[in-house]
């Protein structure tokens, strides 16, 4: 008669796991961009805005008061309009994230070469000392650390589990390490989605600013005449210009940004790759 191998043996040893979702809020997500874009109010309008730095005030008013006379290149960036304000915002949006996701994503790299790591790793394994390798994944602390011990320890429950086969056992240890990246790489593309929306609207903000000074300008063309005319008329290009500047100089950084952090991604995405492959591999080879 033949043997069969117990089938809840196998269904526990693929359905249990040993790694449990990390649940943190994402609150800066929607706390972040409300705070900026009221800092950048708040700069814009009692900073830039303060009626010691303008010769006249053409309009008074709280939220939006007319000046004319700048004393201050930097003060000239208030004439730019209302746009401003949510330029500015959008400028401290893509710093806030941008000094987020640096921390996150220096905490997901760890310590030491990844490619290093990895090979200390695959010595430890051929010498079928699993304890070693699991120390070397505690001092890794990164995301390629947390999926190797994850797989480390799926690794060691299997070679005490005579009834699967090598197969089996090569399953479960895949099934782990990708329940432990799923884990992973959503904390890494975590909020990624801001910076690569701004870059594509700040420009476009920029634009719309410069647009509506232009409109203010002409308007004031018609209504002036002579050396006047001119003179307004350079006068608001100049200050419309101020909102392509800082929108176009928001997109840049934020695309920069962006794609140093997808390319420090892709490099922990490509480590953890190779020790699910590594694991695989190794399990396969040495207890067949």
């Amino acid at each position: 008669m033949a043997e069969t191998k117990p089938t809840a043996t196998v269904a526990a040893a693929r359905a249990s796991t040993s790694v449990q979702p990390i649940k943190k809020g994402n609150s800066i997500s929607w706390i972040a961009p409300v705070t900026c874009v009221l800092i950048g109010y708040i700069f814009w309008r009692f900073f830039l805005g303060n009626p010691a730095n303008f010769e006249k005030t053409l309009e008074d008013g709280w939220f939006w008061p007319k000046y004319d006379g700048a004393k201050g290149d930097l003060y000239r960036m208030y004439l730019g309009g209302i746009i401003v304000p949510i330029l500015i915002g959008a400028l401290l949006t893509v710093l806030t994230f941008v000094i987020e996701r640096f921390m996150t994503i220096s905490k997901a790299t760890g310590t030491g070469n990844i490619a290093e790591f990895i090979r200390k790793v695959q010595y430890h394994l051929a010498n079928k000392n699993i304890d070693a390798a699991i120390v070397e994944c505690d001092r890794q602390k990164g995301s390629v650390g947390n999926v190797m011990k994850a797989g480390l320890r799926k690794y060691k429950e299997m070679i005490t589990i005579p009834e699967l086969d090598t197969d089996q056992k090569v399953l479960a240890i895949q099934k782990e390490v990708e329940e432990a990246t799923a884990l992973e790489l959503p904390m890494l593309e975590k909020n990624l989605v801001f910076l690569s929306t701004i870059a594509s609207v700040a420009t476009l903000m920029g634009l719309l600013g410069t647009v509506l000074g232009m409109i203010r300008s002409f308007a004031a063309l018609g209504a002036a005449g002579g050396g006047e005319a001119a003179q307004r008329l350079s006068q608001g290009i100049s200050e419309a210009l101020y909102n392509t500047a800082l929108g176009i100089g928001t997109s840049a950084i934020a695309i920069i940004m962006y794609n140093i952090f997808t390319t420090r991604i892709d490099g922990i995405t490509y480590g953890i790759d190779e020790s699910g492959f590594t694991l695989t591999q190794s399990f396969a080879s040495l207890y067949k």
